[in-house]
């Protein structure tokens, strides 16, 4: 991992989630296939690309059971007190209908209503996330939707990950299938004879995954194009280097591609944390990942000033944010571009990912600057309510019909001048 001075103006742009030109024909021919094929389709690119042949891909109740009775009762309770720390983070989330009358009997409001069907994303591959499922699942439980259906790639051996239908199974959901990529993508957005279609798909995956969440958008929501993971610590020499480098780590180690970034004033803190991971790579299961990360993508930006070091952290946007400092809450108020951010020793990047109960998808690729977490609100349409009186038509459709005739829309002005009989 690099220092680097900011002075040297290094470019911080991200990893955009775009694929070759190849990669998108690809996900364009799977799309096809399983808008025409269905069931046929899904099970033959399962095959193809996840090298196991299954018969048939939804989750049966016998592997719901057999998953709880693999983990241990000391885990399902871990998972049990995350769970409800999610779901209480996001209750809060939840807005109210509204209405607001007038005295001459206008009644105008907002109508809050959850979507029908979401599809959830949980990604397989390299490892197992029973978090993705809480992540995902939870915030639209809590938004009331009605139907929730889950796909994840298969493993080798043509099961899913004991805890990924643990988690499935803790939230009440019954509709999991085992299928992962493009196809999957397709199959809930526009349905099979077997997967259901859903009005908004959601949860991260591969560059596959994310192209065709792009080429479907439209025809549904989608939460959005989720890149590389990414974290950028801020920290003063107050910090131990121990701590930063394995939080740095902790990222790296998701993808080759992952985004770790130290950004401080305190030349003996990059010093020390650039030898903590190399020495902590070498202790680390997925070291290959790790390393390659922290080699293309690391950096420790030195910053002449703590105003130059908080500009560059705006600049970055990043993920996760984690502020290390003698009193962190001082600088919060000057973050405006951040995912999640963490403040204090005390809270690593993890504590986020799995227990506290904020969500864990999060912008990224420098989009936190226009974007925010998955929240209830994803899962939720608001539509406007417009209740006039005849006494308030009476008192503005004058200016309505005239607003219209400006735009040149004499067919709207009309509709207004056809009911003066009402208010002569």
């Amino acid at each position: 991992m690099k220092i680097i001075r900011k002075s040297d103006r290094v470019s911080l742009r991200r990893r955009v989630e775009q694929g070759t030109e190849e990669q998108r024909k690809t996900v364009q021919t799977i799309i096809g296939d399983v808008k025409a094929q269905g069931d046929k389709a899904v099970l033959n690119y399962t095959e193809r690309f996840d090298g196991v042949k299954i018969d048939q891909y939804k989750v049966s109740p016998q592997e719901f059971e057999e998953a709880y009775e693999a983990l241990d009762g000391e885990f399902v309770e871990i998972l049990q007190e995350a769970a409800t720390n999610i779901r209480k983070f996001h209750e809060k989330q939840r807005p109210a209908s509204w209405f607001d009358a007038s005295e001459d009997g206008t009644i105008l409001g907002q109508k809050i209503t959850a979507i029908e069907a979401a599809g959830v994303y949980v990604p397989g591959g390299t490892a197992a996330y029973p978090s993705s499922v809480f992540m995902n699942v939870i915030p639209a439980q809590v938004a009331g939707v009605e139907k929730i259906v889950m796909v994840t790639p298969p493993g080798k051996d043509g099961k899913v990950p004991d805890g990924v239908l643990l988690a499935a199974h803790i939230l009440g959901v019954e509709d999991v299938y085992k299928v992962g990529g493009a196809q999957a993508i397709a199959a809930l957005a526009y349905g099979t004879e077997s997967v259901p279609a859903v009005d908004k798909i959601t949860g991260p995956g591969n560059v596959f995954v994310a192209l065709a969440k792009r080429e479907v958008f439209g025809d549904v929501d989608i939460d959005m194009i989720a890149g590389p993971s990414e974290i950028a610590i801020l920290a003063d020499d107050t910090a131990l280097a121990s701590e930063v480098a394995a939080d740095l780590l902790s990222q790296a180690e998701h993808d080759a591609r992952s985004s770790s970034v130290l950004v401080t004033t305190s030349q003996q803190l990059a010093e020390q944390v650039q030898q903590q991971v190399k020495d902590q790579l070498e202790e680390l299961p997925r070291a290959e990942i790790a390393r390659k990360s922290v080699e293309d993508y690391g950096m420790i930006l030195l910053c002449e000033t703590w105003g130059e070091a908080i500009t560059t952290v705006n600049e970055i946007a990043p993920e996760h944010l984690e502020i290390v400092t003698d009193d962190p809450f001082q600088h919060l108020g000057k973050i405006k571009n951040a995912g999640a951010i963490f403040l204090g020793p005390y809270s690593s990047e993890p504590v986020g990912d799995y227990f506290a109960g904020p969500n864990h998808v999060l912008p990224t690729n420098g989009t936190a600057r226009f974007s925010s977490p998955l929240n209830v609100d994803d899962f939720l349409k608001k539509s406007s309510v417009i209740s006039y009186s005849s006494e308030a038509l009476k008192k503005h459709g004058d200016k309505i019909a005239r607003f219209a005739r400006l735009e040149g829309l004499e067919a709207h002005a009309k509709a207004i001048d056809t009911r003066k009989e009402r208010w002569k």
